[in-house]
C-alpha cells in the first residue's frame, strides 16, 4: 500500500497505481486449448488472467513476449496453493513491462473496488493515530453515518474495538477491524475529554465516502472557494457539483481546485468534472490496441466561468492529469505547483473467480494537444516548489493545507487577487 502525505494516508486505502480505472466485464474468447487440466482452481485462475490480458492488453505485441507460449508455460506448472498461483501470475505480468497491468489478491481487490466506487461497509468515521500519545482518535464522523447518529464526535478516542485494545493496532489494522458486512454489529469503547469512558454498539452500513472537501475563505477583497478533490470515485462528480454550486451561491470571486496527492480514479468521473468547469473544447482522447480513438469534449453545461487556479504536484496522476491538462490547454485554469506524475494510460479492472482481480492497461490517453504525457507529466504554469521543511510542516499539521501557510495555495490566492484587480479596472 502506498501513502503520499500523512493527511491522505489517514483516509485512503488505495494503491497509487490503481489510478484511472475503467471498470468492465469480460467474456473469455475461444482459445485453442493446451494439454493441461483446469480442474484445480489455481490453474483455472491462471488461465482466467491469461485470457483477459490476451483479449485486452493495449500492446498487441505484448512487449515482445510470446504470450501464446506463456499460456503453455503457465498451465504446464503445478500449483500447490492459490498463493503459488498468485506468485506466478505476478511474475508473468511483470514480463509485459507495464506497472499498471497487475494482479490483486482478494484483499487488495476489495480495497480497490471500495475506493473507486466511493463506498464501503463500516460505521463512517475517519481515524488517525495521535502522533504524541499514539492513541486512535476520531478525525471526523461522516454526516448521517452510524458513528454520527451514535453521537461520536471529533477528538473522541477509541480505546477498544470488539474488546481488542487499539493501543496495539496500527491505523490500517484498526480500520480493518471496523470494516465488515452491512448489518453486522461492532462494539467500541470510547473516551472523551471530561467524561468517563463509555461503550457503544453500532451497526455497520454502506457508507458513501467523501471525495470532495470545500470551504469559503476571504483574502482581502477576494472571496475564494477552495475545493480539495482527493480522488475520482463514482460519487466524485456529484460531490463536485454540489461544492461548486454551494460556493457559487456564496458569491465567490474565484476558485482554487486542489489536486495535489490525487492519484486518479475513474476516467468518466474526470470527464464529467471537466465539463463542470469548461463550456467548450476538447477534454481527452483515448486510443486502444486496435487504434480506436474515443474523444471526449465539453457539452456546454459548465457550472461557472469564474477564475480558476489548480494546484498540482508529483502525486497528481492519471485522472488528475486528464482534468488539469484539459483545463490548462483550453485556457480555463492556471496550474500552480510542480510537475505531475505522468501516467497516460487507462486500466480495466476485472474480478476473478476466487475474489481476486486483475487490472489491465487497455488504452493510452492524450490531452487536447495530443502530446504524450506518460512518464513526462504536465508542467505547471507557475512553478512553486515546497522546501523539505514546508513539506514536513504540512504533513505534520494537515490543517495548514489550503491556508496562507501553504505556499502553493498562497500563490493561487495571489493569482486570483490579480485576476480580480484586472476585472475591477475594466
Amino acid at each position: 500500500m502506498t501513502h503520499f502525505y500523512q493527511k491522505i494516508s489517514k483516509f485512503k486505502y488505495i494503491n497509487f497505481f490503481a489510478a484511472t480505472l475503467a471498470f468492465s466485464t469480460f467474456l473469455a474468447a475461444a482459445i485453442t486449448p493446451v494439454k493441461a487440466t483446469l480442474e484445480d482452481s489455481p490453474k483455472q485462475l491462471v488461465d482466467e488472467v491469461w485470457q483477459i490480458v490476451n483479449h485486452e492488453f493495449v500492446d498487441r505485441k505484448f512487449n515482445q513476449v510470446d504470450w501464446i507460449n506463456e499460456r503453455s508455460v503457465l498451465l504446464g506448472k503445478n500449483y500447490a496453493s492459490s498463493q503459488a498461483a498468485y506468485s506466478e501470475i505476478r511474475k508473468s505480468l511483470r514480463g509485459l513491462g507495464d506497472p499498471y497491468t497487475r494482479f490483486l489478491n482478494p484483499e487488495e481487490f476489495s480495497e480497490l473496488t471500495s475506493q473507486t466506487s466511493g463506498e464501503l461497509s463500516g460505521i463512517g468515521v475517519r481515524l488517525a493515530i495521535d502522533s504524541a500519545t499514539k492513541e486512535l482518535i476520531v478525525v471526523e464522523p461522516l454526516v448521517n453515518s452510524p458513528a454520527d447518529k451514535a453521537g461520536i464526535k471529533k477528538g473522541d478516542k477509541i480505546l477498544t474495538i470488539d474488546g481488542k485494545p487499539t493501543s496495539l493496532m496500527s491505523l490500517e489494522q484498526a480500520s480493518d477491524q471496523i470494516k465488515g458486512k452491512v448489518g453486522t454489529d461492532i462494539k467500541l469503547t470510547v473516551s472523551r475529554s471530561g467524561a468517563k469512558a463509555f461503550a457503544l454498539t453500532l451497526t455497520r452500513a454502506q457508507i458513501e465516502l467523501p471525495s470532495v472537501d470545500y470551504n469559503l475563505s476571504k483574502s482581502g477583497d477576494t472571496n475564494v472557494g477552495y475545493i480539495k478533490l482527493d480522488e475520482f470515485s463514482s460519487h466524485a462528480a456529484e460531490q463536485m457539483q454540489k461544492a461548486i454550486q454551494d460556493l457559487h451561491s456564496k458569491k465567490v470571486n474565484g476558485f482554487v481546485l486542489d489536486l495535489r496527492g490525487n492519484p486518479g480514479g475513474l476516467l468518466f468521473s474526470s470527464v464529467e468534472i471537466a465539463r463542470m468547469w469548461m463550456k467548450e473544447g476538447a477534454i481527452v482522447s483515448t486510443i486502444d490496441r486496435k487504434g480506436g480513438n474515443q474523444k471526449f469534449s465539453a457539452n456546454g453545461k459548465s457550472l461557472t466561468d469564474l477564475p480558476l487556479v489548480i494546484l498540482i504536484d508529483r502525486y497528481s496522476a492519471s485522472a488528475s492529469e486528464i482534468l488539469a491538462g484539459a483545463l490548462k490547454e483550453n485556457g480555463r485554469a492556471t496550474l500552480v505547483g510542480t510537475r505531475t506524475y505522468g501516467k497516460g494510460t487507462v486500466q480495466s479492472v476485472h474480478s476473478l473467480s476466487d475474489g481476486s482481480g486483475v487490472a489491465v492497461t487497455i488504452a493510452r490517453y492524450f490531452p487536447p494537444s495530443g502530446i504524450d504525457i506518460n512518464t513526462k507529466g504536465i508542467l505547471p504554469d507557475v512553478k512553486v516548489d515546497l522546501t523539505e521543511e514546508q513539506q514536513v510542516r504540512l504533513s505534520i499539521d494537515p490543517s495548514l493545507w489550503g491556508t496562507k501557510s501553504d505556499p502553493q495555495y498562497a500563490k493561487a490566492l495571489q493569482i486570483l487577487q490579480n485576476s480580480q484587480s484586472i476585472d475591477d479596472s475594466k
